[in-house]
């Protein structure tokens, strides 16, 4: 068994998942071709996007830089783009002889093609104009089965509108309500576990969908050759999670198949990875040299088998959603420290979970003002529940937690030090 040189990388991402599967400990989620690419390869059970809102999301996945620093603090659609000579992973990628393709969701620029992409297909449903995953699928495997993919390296990228809200029982049919595993962090009643089961219609639906993408892979004869790495941009689109720097906001599903054959890692870890991580890790899997400026770490010597140290701590931000809403944050083993830049209540709910069955059940508990700092022992209190900031007993940590989070944010050059960031012109 040996490492591939120059590896096909087929990268698969959903919308708005968080870890919402089967290989994730999540009982009753119909995951199972998702399952099996983690029970063939790498799950990592604490990855962490950089934030939870998808453009800013994504840009970090593809051009390894934190948002603050590449451009993309908020939404693509709302005017925001990627700053000027920022690389995304196809450019890096064809430098080391790479073909690239983009299928789908994309949601980092209104022009496709200043991604740096060879070739885009939308993707788009004829009936809903949705990037849906099914049609999304159908391109990319006639694109796979062609006899081209077998002359060069190539880096496909394969992208859902699955499984963002909303879940329109016609085109997700839902699971039992009475069935459905309720989060801790979520009210259990009949409006959430209605919304649940809609939610686990469109988990089935890209779960499929990724089966084909796979079985194609499989026939054509790529898998000894082709990297499969899935993730999703960030946390649900429920309460607490997405649009939040709690941990169900951030923590990704993030899984990586080595090629057939390969003497790669295939098994499970919980050592600290970030969604900036994964362009230096392809990159140095690809056979190419680390460039300058990307703000994540390369995990190939691991996957290879090296026990190199895992990362101290994750950062992660938010500086607009649909209304300014800046924050910052450093997560370790055990800690996390936030920092809330401006006022305002303790969840401000993007629109599409305001309009949400689960929504409608949960009173207004979470309009509470937040706190300037929060502070959380993530060993005793996992759902962030317990603000610890400026109590005695922590305060050497809640100090150590808010130096390490200013010293990153200068070192990335963080605009929310000099103040308010203003929206696009």
């Amino acid at each position: 068994m040996t490492s591939i040189e120059r590896p096909n990388i087929v990268l698969v991402h959903w919308h708005d998942l968080g870890t919402r599967l089967g290989t994730y400990g999540v009982p009753g989620v119909p995951s199972p071709a998702v399952d099996r690419i983690a029970a063939e390869g790498v799950r990592f059970d604490r990855a962490f996007c950089a934030t939870p809102l998808c453009s800013p999301a994504r840009s970090a996945l593809m051009s390894g830089r934190y948002p603050h620093a590449n451009g993309m603090m908020g939404l693509q659609h709302l005017g925001w783009e990627y700053a000027p000579g920022i690389e995304t992973m196809p450019m890096h990628l064809r430098g080391l002889g790479y073909h690239s393709a983009n299928f789908g969701m994309q949601h980092e620029s209104q022009d496709p093609s200043r991604l740096g992409y060879d070739e885009v297909y939308e993707g788009r449903d004829p009936a809903t104009g949705w990037q849906r995953a099914d049609t999304v699928v159908d391109e990319a495997t006639t694109w796979l089965a062609a006899p081209d993919r077998r002359r060069e390296p190539f880096l496909a990228v394969v992208g859902f509108f699955e499984v963002h809200r909303p879940y329109p029982a016609d085109l997700y049919p839902p699971d039992d309500p009475a069935t459905v595993s309720v989060p801790a962090y979520l009210p259990d009643n009949p409006h959430t576990r209605e919304d649940l089961a809609a939610f686990h219609g469109s988990i089935r639906v890209a779960d499929r969908a990724v089966g084909r993408l796979v079985e194609t892979l499989r026939a054509e004869g790529l898998l000894d050759r082709t990297w499969i790495v899935f993730t999703t941009d960030h946390g649900m689109a429920f309460p607490g999670a997405k649009s939040t720097l709690y941990d169900p906001g951030i923590q990704v599903s993030l899984l990586m198949r080595p090629p057939d054959g390969s003497a790669y890692r295939r098994e499970p870890t919980s050592r600290l990875a970030a969604h900036v991580d994964v362009l230096p890790t392809l990159i140095d899997l690809a056979g190419g040299a680390q460039p300058a400026g990307l703000h994540g770490v390369s995990h190939a010597a691991w996957l290879r088998g090296s026990d190199i140290p895992v990362r101290a701590e994750v950062f992660a931000e938010k500086t607009y959603h649909d209304a300014y809403d800046p924050m910052r944050a450093v997560r370790t083993d055990r800690w996390k420290y936030i920092h809330n830049a401006e006022p305002g209540p303790r969840l401000l709910l993007p629109r599409d979970i305001e309009a949400s069955a689960t929504r409608a059940g949960m009173g207004d508990a979470h309009l509470v003002e937040r706190a300037a700092v929060e502070v959380y022992d993530l060993t005793a209190d996992p759902w962030e529940r317990d603000n610890l900031a400026g109590k005695p007993e922590v305060a050497d940590v809640e100090r150590e937690l808010a130096d390490t989070l200013v010293r990153w944010q200068r070192a990335t050059g963080d605009p929310l030090l000099d103040g308010p960031i203003p929206a696009p012109a």
